[in-house]
């Protein structure tokens, strides 16, 4: 059995519905698509995936228009797990769990340190809280994560890590720790696995035609468990995708 499973910060699903996302869906074809930052309520979710003719999931955040992931997926899931379960991280909608027959797939939109790194300290709880959750989950069965992480690893992963190290939200030592202690946790960063030495980028700012220059991040990733790391056969990055300031990622599964 072959999976394709694909992870997309969508910017605003109400948003990008009008930029063809239905048809997007069907062009990308996966057996899972997890979306992160839908900026909407669940019904409004809904509204906008009910003609898509798959099975959907979602998890709004409270605060309207914030946050938000969702899953639309073309086998049904065991069941549905949402948030980690520590009430004070609980209300942004920011983590939505399918469990499959062979894995768990957990699609995270990691919450951004901020501008002014105000979140900073919030961020370095939040990545801590997190990673005991997927050990936790691992416990039970191999875990496949996917999802905007809002952090580069390596100065590879940024066109100038130079001029934004510990300056900018996404690429400070707090925030590449976090992505180092799933690493050395266990977790394999599937792109890097299958592509070492390539320069590819996943999100871009809408400043300075950034995206046109390509002058990005990669900071949209599939990690998986070091138990099938070789069950991954392909790991690729879609750039040409567009409606969004961030591009699908994606991997190929067989089991």
């Amino acid at each position: 059995m072959i999976l394709k499973l694909i992870s997309w910060n969508v910017n605003g699903i109400r948003a990008i519905e009008k930029k063809g996302f239905l048809d997007k869906i069907n062009e990308l074809n996966a057996d899972a698509l997890c979306l992160q930052e839908t900026k909407a309520q669940d019904d409004q979710v809904a509204e906008v995936l009910k003609h898509s003719e798959l099975s959907f999931y979602c998890n709004s955040a409270e605060r309207k228009g914030y946050s938000g992931t969702a899953i639309v997926t073309k086998q049904a899931p065991l069941r549905m797990l949402r948030d980690m379960g520590i009430a004070h991280h609980d209300l942004e909608g920011r983590i939505l769990t399918a469990e499959y027959e062979q894995f768990f797939l957990v699609n995270v939109y990691v919450p951004n340190s901020g501008s002014e790194l105000a979140r900073l300290d919030y961020r370095s709880t939040w990545d801590a809280d997190f990673m005991a959750f997927l050990k936790y989950l691992e416990k039970t069965k191999p875990v496949v994560l996917c999802g905007d992480l809002n952090v580069a690893h390596q100065p590879i992963d940024l066109a100038h890590p130079k001029s934004n190290y510990n300056k900018t939200a996404g690429y400070t030592q707090v925030e590449i720790d976090g992505i180092s202690n799933l690493i050395s946790n266990g977790f394999v960063d599937t792109f890097r696995l299958l592509h070492p030495d390539e320069v590819a980028y996943s999100w871009w700012s809408y400043r300075f035609n950034a995206r046109a220059k390509n002058v990005g991040w990669r900071i949209d990733y599939f990690l998986v468990s070091h138990s099938i790391k070789d069950n991954v056969k392909e790991a690729f990055i879609l750039p040409e995708m567009i409606g969004s300031d961030h591009c699908p990622v994606g991997i190929t599964l067989e089991f």
